[in-house]
């Protein structure tokens, strides 16, 4: 059986990720980047495909787990019957090459432990070469070479297909192993296995507590609004700043089913609300490598921008199945790649616009071409605007003409006017006026359902949709209006179990499948955000406590919550469940430190 997606913790070097089971094993990790293939892929398959596990050889789970204040340092405690015994997992920001380090710590008594590393490239397919290097174990396979060496005494057992450590701690004595990886062709192990663990523990926790104090809520829900802040930056691949929707692929929406995405790329869909979530948080040197990011990806042809790129900004990310592997609790097919780079999605042009006018408020220097960017942009949307598409949701069936869509084509049109004004560009102004004027019309007239008092998914469909509840976020219509507040009172028809589907569960969604999924966490915090426009404060207060309950036992979120079954589901942690917490955490404090205006600088 695979452990609940609750039962993993998340450390991170800013450039690759691992999951961290409560039985101490290490399921998920892919080196050297988070899109690379996978070396240790037990999250989707069986123990034979991969994984490395460090516990007391009487087995169990933890007794507890933390992550150290402020830090992505994870400590898990060990009760045994002949003793207590403290695991240390962290992966030291990179300086060269990829490494984790596990740290093991005698608190009393004396605990027999054991070490299994059992490596699986490509995949959770390839059974490494390993040999002994003297002071450490090496894996090949093709192009990687993993090294594995200890700080301690440690004895052998050997295996077959694995390589097994036992040890004995008491307390007082303290142990550390580190895995670090190199290409095959360099010689010799990584220097970050030459670093004392010691030094690595302090080093690293003295980065995450120094980045984790620049942090400017001061609100009462600090301690979750600086976790999902630490898990956004652990999701960052800091040699271009761009920011991954999760670390995980395959993880299911619904146990079994076959709606099994890879998100270890970057959505354009999250764009603003990533830069609005820094910016707010005090961020501003993260919020400009990610604007440095998005203008790279989507330089080029307007009609050529897609909704999904790579985290060095490529085009082509091919998907592919990997049929060796069992799936998540039998949920198959395994996915590694997106076809989402083939989706028209109209709603990405919008959220270009929005991140580029917030950069341009928040003082952000924009590069020189900023404006030809903009010009090339809107040029296209006016000219296709009407045109349906696939949604944010990326949705099955034909395209349609879905209502955030178009509410995101007059985000677009609204934040080029409002650029134009603050640089003293001219440009066909007018025509963006026009469309904006235009759009909101036909939104008022086309997506909003009188009968249902509700704005829609589509023209002419009465299905809800969770993505309308941003009207008020974007501007597009005032928390005041009637039909804002008779939309949030609609949408709460989308209840399930106090929390928010995407869309309606009566099948009129093209996008609804057999099995259904479960409540998504952003669009339940969303709602907590509709809420307070409204002026119902108190309610979004509860939907937002809700959310927060739910989180794992380190504070991570998935992409969804059943409250069936009381379990996370989809790919965690999720950046954009996170992004959406810190967001409703500032709506809804009495005060916040940021302020939404800040010094426009010229375009150079």
């Amino acid at each position: 059986m695979n452990a609940r997606i609750e039962d993993y913790a998340l450390i991170s070097d800013l450039e690759t990720a691992a999951m961290v089971g409560r039985d101490g094993s290490v399921d998920w990790l892919c080196l050297p980047r988070f899109d690379s293939p996978a070396c240790l892929a037990a999250l989707l398959g069986t123990a034979g495909n991969g994984r490395w596990r460090l516990a007391p050889v009487s087995g169990g789970t933890c007794a507890r787990r933390s992550y150290r204040p402020d830090t992505l340092v994870l400590d898990s405690v060990w009760q045994t019957p002949t003793g207590t015994v403290r695991v240390t997992d962290l992966m030291p920001p990179r300086a060269d090459v990829p490494c984790l380090v596990r740290v093991v710590e005698g608190l009393s008594g004396t605990v027999d432990l054991r070490s299994e590393l059992r490596l699986r490239f490509h995949q959770g397919r390839v059974v490494p070469w390993v040999r002994d290097a003297g002071h450490c174990t090496v894996a090949v396979a093709g192009p990687d070479a993993v090294w594995l060496g200890a700080e301690g005494s440690v004895r052998d057992r050997g295996d077959a297909d694995a390589t097994v450590w036992d040890f004995t701690v008491t307390a007082g004595r303290r142990l550390a192993l580190t895995l670090g990886w190199t290409p095959s062709h360099r010689p010799g192990p990584p220097a970050p296995l030459s670093v004392p663990a010691e030094t690595a523990v302090k080093e690293t926790s003295a980065f995450w507590r120094g980045w984790a104090g620049r942090c400017r809520y001061r609100g009462p829900w600090r301690e979750a609004v600086v976790r999902s802040l630490i898990t956004l930056k652990a999701l960052t691949y800091a040699p271009t700043g761009a920011i991954v929707a999760a670390p995980t692929t395959s993880l299911p929406g619904s146990i079994g089913g076959a709606r099994n995405f890879d998100y270890r790329f970057c959505w354009l869909r999250d764009s603003s609300r990533t830069l609005s979530c820094l910016l707010r948080s005090g961020y501003h040197d993260e919020a400009a490598a990610w604007l440095d990011w998005l203008m790279r990806a989507v330089a080029g042809d307007p009609a050529d921008l897609q909704s999904v790129y790579g985290v060095k900004g490529q085009r082509l990310l091919p998907e592919t199945e990997a049929p060796w592997l069992a799936g998540y609790e039998g949920s198959r097919p395994v996915r590694f790649g997106t076809s989402a780079v083939g989706c028209f999605q109209l709603d990405v042009y919008g959220e270009v616009m929005d991140t580029l006018w917030l950069s341009l408020r928040a003082g952000i220097a924009l590069p020189a071409h900023v404006w030809d960017l903009v010009e090339s942009l809107m040029g296209f949307l006016l000219r296709h605007w009407r045109e349906p598409d696939q949604g944010m949701w990326q949705a099955d069936g034909p395209p349609r003409q879905f209502v955030h869509s178009k509410i995101m084509a007059w985000v677009a049109a609204d934040r080029a006017v409002r650029m134009a004004a603050l640089l003293g560009r001219n440009g066909p102004c007018a025509q963006w006026r026009v469309m904006r004027d235009e759009v909101h019309r036909q939104v008022c007239r086309e997506g909003y359902d009188p009968a249902r008092r509700s704005f829609v998914q589509s023209y002419g469909a009465p299905g809800l949709d969770a993505s309308v509840l941003l009207v008020p976020r974007v501007g597009f219509l005032p928390g005041r209006d009637e039909r804002v507040r008779a939309t949030v009172r609609a949408l709460g028809r989308l209840d399930h179990g106090g929390f928010l589907r995407r869309y309606g569960a009566d099948g009129s969604s093209p996008q609804q499948q057999a099995g259904g999924e479960g409540a998504f966490v952003s669009c339940t915090l969303w709602y907590a955000d509709a809420l307070a426009a409204t002026g119902d404060r108190r309610q979004a207060r509860e939907v937002f406590e809700r959310v927060l309950a739910v989180r794992n036992d380190v504070g991570l979120l998935a992409e969804q919550w059943d409250p069936g079954s009381g379990r996370q589901l989809g790919n965690a942690p999720k950046a954009f469940s996170h992004i959406a917490l810190v967001e409703t955490a500032f709506a809804l404090s009495p005060a916040s430190a940021w302020s939404e205006r800040g010094p426009v600088t010229p375009a150079r």
